[in-house]
C-alpha cells in the first residue's frame, strides 16, 4: 500500500522540496539534500520503475592514470555530432570523480582490481578505459540497491511509493506543487501536494516506441507535463536506439550491454558476415547511431543481426555478464555457444526539459535532472555511460542550488484531495498508447523522412481528438514535440536520421529549443500541407 501522504514528518504543513521519480537522479538528489526535508513521489516502489536500475554498462569517469578531463570531453563532443554544450560537458566530466566517491560512500560496490583500485573498462566511442562497473553488467542494479538503502535510512527523506504524478500545479509564473494518484495511478481520487520546489526526475521516453529497453513507466509524461506548463523543451528529436537489444519478442526488450562489444563481441548477419566493418572503420565500436542503423538495415533486409560472443567471451560469459546470460538462458539460448539475435530498441532520449547548469528549467519553481532533462551534455548522440554520470552530477548541483532560501508556497498541507476523475491509469497499455507506439516506431524511429513524419503527425492529432485523458495528454504531448522537432530538422545528425536529408547541414549545427505553442504551429502547418 502507498505511504499515507497526510502523515506528518515535521514538514511544517508543507513539503519543502518535492522530487518526482524514484530513479538514480531523484534518490541521489534527495540524499545530497539531507538533512533538508524532501519528499520523493514514485509511481512504483523506488528503483523498480526506473531505467537506472537496468543500466548495465556503468558510469563513465576520467579516473585512470592515463585519462584526463580533456580526453573525456573530446570523446563526448565527438559522439554528440557537433551540438554538445562544451561548457556543460566539461563541468560534468570534471565533477564526475567526486560523484563516484559519493556513490562509494553510499555503499556502491564498484569492481576493483587486486590492488583495491577501481577496475575500469572501455565502451564504444571512448578513447580510454573509464567505465566504472559492478560485476560486469550489474552497475545499475547495484547502484540503485545502495541508494535505496541509504534513502530508507535517512530521516529527512519521506518516500511515497505508488503515487503517479500527472500534473504540475502553477500559481502565476511559478510551479507550486503537483497532482498525483495513489495505487500506481489507478486511484480515482487525486491528491495535490504543495512544495517550495519541484524537482522532476521522471525518466525518459522509451515506452513511446514499440520496441524499447526501458520500463513501462518511461513514457515521456514528465516532458509532457513540463511542456504543458510552459517549459522550453530542448532537442526532443534526438533519440538513441540501442543497437543490441536481445530480440526475444519481450516488452521491454532485454539489453545486450555495449560492454560485450567493448570486450570483443562481433556483429554478424545470418550468413556470418561481419557487416559493421563495411559501414565504419571502428566496426562494432562505432557510435551507437551508426551501429543501430547497421543492425536495422540487416534486420529489414531479412538477413538478421546477431551478436557473436563465442570467441571473445565464450565460457566466461556467465561470470562476466550474468544479467545478459540470464536473459538469454530464459529463452533457451546459450550465449557462450550461440549468437544472440539483436534488434535496435529505443533506449535513451538526449532531449528533454531544458535546464541550466544548476538544473533550473525555464519555469520558476521547476527543476529537472536525469533523462527527463536536457542539459546539452549529450548533443545529438549520447556517449555510452555518460547518462548515469549526468544524473548524479546534475542531481548534486540541484541540491547545492536548493540549499539557499526558497519562496514560500501557498498555505496548504502536505497533501489534500484534488477531486475525482474517471481517467485512472491501467497497468497495461491502452489501445491508444499501443497505436501511438507503433506510429512512433514506424515514422519517428531509427530512420525518418518527411512523408512519414507528416503521416505520424496527422495520426497523433487524430489520437488527441479521440483520447482526452490527462495521462495520455502528457504522453501525446511528448510524442508531438518529438515529431515536430524531427520534421523541422531537415538534416541527419546523431540519433536523428532523415533518409530524405541524409547528411548534416551547417545551418542546423545547433540545439532545438521549442515550446509547446511553437510545436503546435509546426504540427498545424504540416497537417495543412498534407491535406493540400
Amino acid at each position: 500500500m502507498p505511504t499515507d501522504p497526510f502523515r506528518s514528518q515535521s514538514f511544517n504543513g508543507v513539503d519543502d522540496i518535492l522530487i518526482v521519480g524514484g530513479g538514480l537522479a531523484g534518490l541521489f538528489c534527495a540524499l545530497k539534500l539531507a538533512p533538508r526535508p524532501v519528499t520523493v513521489l514514485a509511481a512504483a516502489p523506488i528503483g523498480q520503475g526506473a531505467s537506472s536500475a537496468w543500466a548495465q554498462g556503468g558510469i563513465a569517469a576520467a579516473m585512470s592514470p592515463g585519462d584526463t578531463v580533456d580526453r573525456h570531453v573530446a570523446d563526448t563532443l565527438a559522439a554528440g555530432a557537433g551540438i554538445v554544450d562544451e561548457a556543460m560537458a566539461r563541468m560534468m566530466v570534471a565533477e564526475g570523480p567526486a560523484r563516484i566517491e559519493d556513490l562509494l560512500r553510499y555503499g556502491v560496490p564498484f569492481d576493483r582490481d587486486l590492488e583495491g583500485k577501481l577496475l575500469l573498462s572501455r565502451e564504444a566511442a571512448h578513447s580510454e578505459r573509464r567505465i566504472v562497473r559492478v560485476r560486469g553488467d550489474m552497475a545499475g542494479r547495484a547502484i540503485m540497491e545502495a541508494l535505496i538503502a541509504a534513502v530508507r535510512a535517512t530521516p529527512s527523506i519521506r518516500v511515497l511509493e505508488g503515487y503517479a504524478v500527472e500534473d504540475l500545479l502553477r500559481e502565476g509564473p511559478s510551479i507550486t506543487g503537483v497532482v498525483a494518484r495513489a495505487h500506481g495511478g489507478r486511484a480515482k481520487v487525486r491528491v495535490a501536494f504543495a512544495a517550495r520546489a519541484v524537482v522532476l526526475c521522471s525518466g525518459g521516453v522509451g515506452h513511446l516506441y514499440a520496441v524499447t529497453t526501458n520500463p513501462h513507466e518511461a513514457c515521456g509524461q514528465g516532458v509532457g507535463m513540463a511542456a504543458r506548463a510552459g517549459a522550453i523543451i530542448a532537442d526532443p528529436e534526438f533519440v538513441q536506439f540501442h543497437p543490441t537489444a536481445i530480440d526475444l519478442g519481450r516488452d521491454p526488450a532485454p539489453l545486450a550491454t555495449e560492454a560485450l562489444r567493448g570486450d570483443g563481441a562481433q556483429l554478424i548477419n545470418r550468413d556470418g558476415h561481419r557487416f559493421m566493418l563495411d559501414l565504419h572503420p571502428d566496426g562494432e565500436l562505432a557510435p551507437r547511431d551508426v551501429v543501430a542503423r547497421g543492425v536495422f538495415a540487416e534486420v529489414a533486409a531479412g538477413r538478421g543481426a546477431f551478436l557473436d560472443c563465442r570467441t571473445a567471451i565464450g565460457a566466461h560469459f556467465a561470470d562476466l555478464f550474468p544479467t545478459v546470460h540470464a536473459s538469454c538462458l530464459s529463452a533457451g539460448l546459450d550465449p557462450a555457444t550461440m549468437p544472440i539475435p539483436v534488434v535496435p530498441a529505443a533506449h535513451y532520449h538526449m532531449g528533454g526539459v531544458l535546464t541550466d547548469a544548476s538544473g533550473r528549467t525555464s519555469v520558476d519553481g521547476l527543476w529537472a535532472a536525469g533523462e527527463v532533462a536536457s542539459t546539452g551534455v549529450h548533443g545529438a548522440n549520447r556517449l555510452a555511460s555518460n547518462s548515469l554520470l549526468e544524473a548524479v552530477v546534475f542531481a548534486a548541483r540541484i541540491a547545492d542550488a536548493l540549499s539557499g532560501t526558497l519562496p514560500a508556497p501557498s498555505a496548504r498541507g502536505p497533501g489534500w484531495p484534488a477531486g475525482e476523475s474517471d481517467d485512472p491509469v491501467t497497468p497495461v497499455d491502452s489501445t491508444a498508447l499501443g497505436t501511438l507506439r507503433q506510429l512512433m516506431s514506424a515514422h519517428v524511429g531509427v530512420i525518418r523522412n518527411k512523408d512519414g513524419l507528416i503521416s505520424a503527425i496527422r495520426a497523433l492529432q487524430a489520437l488527441e481528438r479521440r483520447t482526452p485523458r490527462l495521462r495520455f495528454a502528457n504522453i501525446l504531448t511528448t510524442a508531438k514535440m518529438m515529431a515536430a522537432a524531427a520534421l523541422a530538422r531537415e538534416e541527419s545528425r546523431g540519433g536523428h536520421y532523415r533518409s530524405d536529408c541524409p547528411e548534416p547541414r551547417a545551418a542546423w549545427q545547433h540545439r532545438s529549443l521549442l515550446t509547446l505553442a511553437e510545436a503546435e504551429t509546426i504540427l498545424a502547418d504540416a497537417a495543412e500541407s498534407r491535406a493540400a
